[in-house]
């Protein structure tokens, strides 16, 4: 039962991200509100790294890589909105992925020790999947308004 309803949730979450942050286009990559703020291409990767942080820090018997800067350092390299989203693409295949490979047991066993979920089953960690790409989908419509168009509405195609 938790295996289908994160695999639903996963898939949910990446068919919001991809139709919310649509206007978005390449030509968009380099985009920030304001210096200091990361680029569209930017928040993209970011929100892909962090799927496969989740993932990674699930299932990792170390636990979670919790070298942000080290994390911070490769999302501020990317440059190009298309390949941000090629790594979102991946990074939910790979969460899909890991998910099916898990039985029940795995997905119910404890996280390791770690000061982000603290003592928590797996699915925890998988499940917050879609409330960090619900965070970072919300600040990239904002970013699709900033340029003058409207972001769809994520849950669905309104015509």
């Amino acid at each position: 039962m938790i295996k289908e309803q994160l695999q639903e949730r996963i898939r949910a979450s990446r068919e919001y991200f991809e139709r919310s942050t649509r206007p978005l286009t390449e030509e968009h990559s380099g985009f920030a509100p304001k210096e200091g703020m990361m680029t569209a291409a930017q928040q993209v990767a970011h929100a892909a790294q962090t799927v496969e942080w989740f993932v990674n820090g699930a299932f990792n018997p170390a636990g979670f890589d919790l070298d942000f800067e080290k994390a911070t350092g490769e999302t501020m390299q990317v440059t190009s909105l298309a390949a941000a989203r090629e790594w979102m693409a991946r990074a939910y295949d790979k969460a899909l992925a890991a998910v099916a490979s898990k039985d029940e047991a795995d997905l119910l066993a404890p996280l390791p020790e770690n000061p982000i979920f603290g003592p928590a089953p797996r699915w925890t960690a998988l499940w917050s999947i879609e409330e960090h790409s619900a965070h970072h989908r919300g600040s990239l419509a904002v970013y699709v308004r900033m340029l003058g168009a409207v972001p769809p509405m994520p849950y669905m195609d309104v015509p």
